[in-house]
């Protein structure tokens, strides 16, 4: 009589090992970080194109003001919103503009940072506004709002620094203030 032969079957495997695990949440880990490396990017920038558009806004509010009263808001000393670490901190940052030119002056998406403010200069016949530390003042789209007073060149009058920390609108009498 032979001998019954026996086959070694191998366990049934169910579910997933420990390494496989892992594996699987380092890659989740590293897709996440990259997504909210972009989701920042983007956020960043929709800040700055804001900024500009407010600035801009505050640009035709002067010049409204302007054609109505001959003379600019007159503001001795930067005047700016929350989060100014120079000059006078008010919410009403250009006097008299709001509320008969606009309904109200906006602030700086990141205004509670001390660094991240709009301000305002002016005289009767120039004026100037700064959005301070954009978070990409380089930007190229953003190249004739750059400041030449802030963008680290020798000439305040004219832009040609390499280091720009504003952006703003003025008359030419303020380029250099």
């Amino acid at each position: 009589m032979s001998e019954p032969q026996y086959k070694i079957i191998a366990p049934e495997r169910r579910g997933f090992t420990v390494i496989e695990l892992l594996v699987v949440i380092a890659v989740i880990g590293i897709l996440s970080s990259i997504v909210l490396v972009s989701l920042n990017s983007s956020r960043a920038k929709a800040r700055d194109a804001r900024r500009a558009a407010d600035i801009k806004q505050v640009q035709l509010a002067l010049e409204l003001f302007f054609d109505n009263n001959n003379s600019y808001p007159v503001a001795s000393a930067w005047f700016g919103g929350q989060g100014n670490c120079w000059g006078t901190v008010t919410n009403n940052w250009v006097p008299g503009l709001s509320p008969g030119y606009v309904s109200a002056l906006p602030l700086d998406p990141r205004s509670t940072n001390c660094g991240s403010v709009y301000l305002y200069a002016g005289n009767a016949t120039n004026y100037k506004i700064i959005a301070h530390v954009p978070e990409n003042c380089e930007n190229p789209a953003m190249r004739s709002i750059k400041d030449p007073a802030r963008d680290g060149g020798p000439n305040g009058g004219i832009i040609d620094g390499n280091s720009c920390w504003a952006w703003a609108f003025y008359t030419p009498g303020a380029a250099a203030w």
